[in-house]
């Protein structure tokens, strides 16, 4: 089982790519936190910019919505997934590397956040394990939907039948 957290993603065009990946590679869940925007705003109606970029994904991809990241950790936690971030921060642990992406037991949520800031400190410390996307070139990072796609492709390898 692979869910992946959104974490205060800010463009629902990025989260409609994310829905669109995460069916493609068979992430079982998105769990939508903080600021990231939903399939369907506060009223019921349909997220536009979101809906267009997922072409329907968001109608397949099961997905819930948190107000505070941590406290979907914590929930995951206690159902027993192994909390892994995707952060290039000092000892991170290349995604191809990764132990928690490789095995194929045990339940992984992976987290993705902000496009900017990427993930608080706070959130880093409350995760199992913290893998990266070696950066060869002269950027310091990837669209965090190109990330998510990295890494979810990668799950899928060891997961998928």
């Amino acid at each position: 089982m692979a869910v992946a957290l959104l974490s205060n993603i800010r463009s629902a065009h990025n989260v409609g790519s994310m829905f669109r990946t995460a069916d493609a590679a068979g992430i079982d869940c998105l769990y939508l936190c903080g600021i990231t925007p939903s399939p369907q705003d506060m009223l019921g109606s349909a997220t536009k910019n979101l809906q267009k970029t997922a072409l329907g994904a968001e109608k397949t991809v099961p997905w819930q919505k948190y107000a505070r990241t941590a406290d979907c950790i914590r929930r995951l936690k206690a159902q027993g997934y192994h909390i892994c971030a995707l952060e290039l921060v000092e000892g991170a642990t290349p995604y191809y590397d990764a132990p928690c992406i490789k095995t194929h037991t045990e339940k992984l949520a992976f987290i993705v956040g902000h496009e900017v800031d990427g993930l608080p400190a706070t959130i880093i410390k409350k995760c199992d394990s913290v893998i990266c996307i070696p950066m060869r070139g002269t950027k310091e990072s990837l669209n965090v939907a190109v990330a998510f796609g990295v890494v979810a492709f990668e799950i899928a390898k060891y997961r998928l039948p």
